[in-house]
């Protein structure tokens, strides 16, 4: 077993944004993952320099961080045969998720700029009056054990009706709902991707699909964003994926926008939320699919829920039938924060590159030089979370990139473009390291 510096950096999460110096810091969530049993003992860590070049600090930062450790008895350190968790290699714990996306949000916020994330801030006033609404039919219910696995039927309808007004037919039964978008990818990729299948996907994507994928042992095939090669790779039999993934509508993280998918094809399988157009706390999401399919999921779905919350469901259905207005509504205010985001990083950071988008919630930005993984983990440092780019690409590409969501307010927005700014002449001129102790450990 040995850990991919990246990989671990992913891993360390948030490590850097607490007060103190970088190696207490750093040995701090080194011990906490050994603890808790997601560094197995006998894993093999990352050499000194390889983990600090991952981390952007200095070498003299890890060899102090595993030296703690080392004292502790966490770690064993010897020349010639590295640095190892310490205790009998065995079996260690299924692994958790290292996606950045998913770390910051169960890290504590404390002053990080959170731009990872890309989310509605506040729910809009539609969400409680529709709440309102939907209590008001729950005190009628009579006969209803409240167990959904398949979806309350009215949001079932609501959903099919969304759909038949966009052009795409669909009936009730067409519609497993969700607990947001994630679960309905992970059902999915359950569902129809073993181990050692295969997954398709866009280069770049949405990070949380190709999680979904990874939890299943899938291995991933990329194509460019669109359809160029989409149809050839889908019909090649000797290599034809078990599931192809795609974003139709403002992909995530490019913003570029594809035909209504479900309307060109029997087989096409949707995945929807109301995640990014209402708010991401009302936890609804679905998978319009043939019935046979929905049947299946639901099977997969009660083992593990037996459904999701009702009175969420029945606002969402008091929602569906104006989410069109209300993103409409809404319009004008993210195009405002889009264009004061691209301009306060225009004016700080002019070598940058932030092409404007169509929709969506992000910016896909090209840094000049370096990579995105390493300014990630600077910009932690100064108080601003993004995604690297290299996270959203299974292609092993994208490292040029990092992903910065507009969705904030101006004042927000207006802080984390000075962070970023302060961040990357940091990064550009080699940040030195603060309160790093001089150390005699020995280097491995």
């Amino acid at each position: 077993m040995s850990m991919d510096p990246a990989a671990l950096a992913d891993r360390l999460g948030r490590w850097s944004a607490g007060r103190g110096p970088l190696y207490l810091l750093l040995a701090a969530r080194l011990r906490r993952l050994i603890d808790e049993g997601e560094l197995a003992p006998g894993t093999a860590l990352p050499p000194d320099r390889a983990l600090a070049a991952a981390l952007t600090v200095a070498r003299g930062t890890v060899v102090a961080a595993y030296e703690e450790l080392r004292r502790e008895g966490r770690i064993r350190r010897r020349q010639g045969s590295g640095t190892r968790v310490a205790g009998p290699v065995r079996p260690g714990p299924r692994e958790s998720t290292g996606a950045p996306v998913f770390l910051h949000l169960l890290e504590p916020r404390d002053d990080v700029v959170l731009l990872a994330c890309a989310a509605p801030d506040a729910p809009p006033p539609a969400l409680p009056a529709a709440y309102e609404r939907a209590l008001a039919r729950l005190r009628e219910v009579t006969g209803d054990i409240g167990y959904h696995p398949l979806g309350h039927v009215r949001l079932r309808r609501a959903v099919a009706e969304h759909y038949a007004r966009r052009g795409v037919p669909t009936e009730p039964d067409q519609v497993l709902v969700t607990n947001g978008g994630q679960q309905a990818l992970a059902l999915l990729a359950r569902a129809f991707v073993g181990p050692g299948g295969t997954a398709l996907v866009e280069a770049p994507t949405y990070p949380g699909a190709l999680e979904a994928f990874r939890e299943q042992a899938a291995a991933v095939r990329t194509l460019p964003v669109g359809l160029d090669g989409f149809g050839r790779a889908v019909r090649d039999r000797g290599r034809r994926p078990d599931l192809a993934y795609v974003a139709a509508t403002h992909h995530n993280p490019t913003g570029a926008v594809l035909p209504p998918l479900a309307a060109y094809g029997r087989t096409v399988i949707s995945v929807g939320s109301l995640s990014k157009s209402v708010w991401g706390g009302l936890r609804v999401g679905w998978i319009r699919a043939p019935r046979p399919v929905v049947d299946r999921l639901g099977r997969l779905r009660a083992v593990h829920d037996l459904g999701g919350n009702v009175a969420a469901q029945l606002a969402a259905a008091e929602l569906l039938p104006r989410v069109e207005s209300l993103c409409a509504d809404g319009a004008a205010d993210r195009r405002a924060r889009h264009d004061h985001l691209r301009t306060e990083l225009a004016r700080r950071l002019p070598d940058w590159q932030a092409p404007p988008v169509p929709g969506g919630q992000t910016l896909w930005v090209r840094l000049p030089h370096g990579d995105g993984d390493s300014f990630a983990q600077t910009a932690l440092r100064h108080g601003v979370a993004v995604l690297p780019g290299s996270g959203l690409d299974a292609s092993g590409g994208s490292r040029e990139f990092v992903r910065i969501h507009f969705l904030a307010d101006h004042a927000t927005l207006t802080t984390a473009a000075e962070r970023l700014a302060r961040a990357w002449r940091a990064y550009e001129g080699g940040e030195p390291d603060r309160d790093t102790p001089p150390s005699r450990a020995l280097a491995v």
